[in-house]
Formats: structure tokens, C-alpha cells, sequence
């Protein structure tokens, strides 16, 4: 199956606490923190909730 990198840009301090749930749940919670996930609906479900927190490395 596919993998997909995903990368902290944004910081989770003074976000409501689904934002910071969400970025636990990616395996991220610290600032540049990369990730490789398998890329499906669900991954791509939460970074659509966090555009301003994450982005997808080529």
C-alpha cells in the first residue's frame, strides 16, 4: 500500500483540544516532527482538518 510523509508546521499550543487529538493520533505533537503513514481516506480525513498545522513531503 502506498505511504504518505507528513510534517508539523504549525504548533499545537493554543488550539482546541480536537486539533491537538488529531495531531496525536497522526503520531506528530512536536514542531518538524515527520511522519510516514499509509495513505488512506482516514490519514487524508485528518490532514484536511489540520491544513495550517501539517503538510504532505514529497
Amino acid at each position: 500500500m502506498a505511504t504518505i510523509k507528513i510534517k508539523q508546521i504549525g504548533s499545537p499550543i493554543r488550539r482546541p483540544e480536537a486539533q491537538r487529538k488529531i495531531l496525536i493520533g497522526l503520531g506528530l505533537g512536536k514542531m518538524h516532527r515527520v511522519v510516514e503513514l499509509q495513505d488512506t481516506a482516514e490519514v487524508r480525513g485528518a490532514i484536511a482538518r489540520l491544513p495550517h498545522m501539517v503538510q504532505i513531503v514529497d
